[in-house]
């Protein structure tokens, strides 16, 4: 039930279906993703982009929300099998014992200044004392297989995993390229399931 989103132009002749593209590149939404966070529609301080793990992976950003979790997005530009849930929750168990020090220089390293300072500055609020008690992962695709889908679902409702799926649609119209956006399931209801 991947969300695939038809988009039509209205003109004075009536309406014109605009072709759905393949993004070429899944850097581009990366970027994109880097310059503004907010397409997410979460209130996050990305902190990190192409993170390296302690056991070889690379986690695509990396952010902060204003509680002090990390969140963990990983990016597909086109379908996703499964095995992107498997290497997101993988992720996770790395993520889940940095330490505030492994974290800063994560930071430190992305943004040019420490975490402190730039969570302050970012969020107007000081950093908490107790960082990275939660995390939560968003899976970042074009869609998702169906497999995926219900694995996804099932660890948010069954066992209140902090996981989501974001699903950005790219259109082309003329020489205008259009994205769209939407969620898997309420970002906030997940969120909330996971924090009772």
């Amino acid at each position: 039930m991947s969300f695939n989103m038809s988009l039509w132009a209205i003109n004075e002749g009536g309406l014109t279906e605009i072709n759905r593209a393949i993004l070429d590149k899944e850097n581009r939404l990366e970027d994109w993703l880097e310059k503004d966070i907010s397409l997410l529609d979460l209130d996050l301080l990305l902190i990190g982009r192409q993170v390296f793990t302690g056991f070889g992976g690379r986690i695509d950003l990396l952010g902060i929300d204003q509680e002090g979790d990390l969140v963990i997005l990983e990016l597909k530009r086109d379908k996703t099998p499964r095995e992107v849930v498997a290497q997101i929750l993988d992720y996770a168990s790395w993520v889940r014992e940095l330490s505030l020090k492994e974290i800063n220089a994560i930071a430190a390293k992305f943004l040019n200044k420490d975490l402190s300072t730039a969570f302050t500055e970012y969020f107007g609020s000081p950093l908490p004392e107790k960082i990275n008690t939660n995390h939560s992962m968003v899976i970042v695709a074009s869609e998702l297989d169906e497999s995926s889908e219900r694995i996804v679902r099932y660890l948010a409702d069954e066992y209140n995993i902090d996981i989501n799926a974001i699903f950005f649609n790219f259109f082309k119209h003329k020489e205008t390229e259009i994205l769209g956006r939407a969620w898997l399931m309420n970002p906030e209801k997940v969120k909330k399931n996971a924090a009772d």
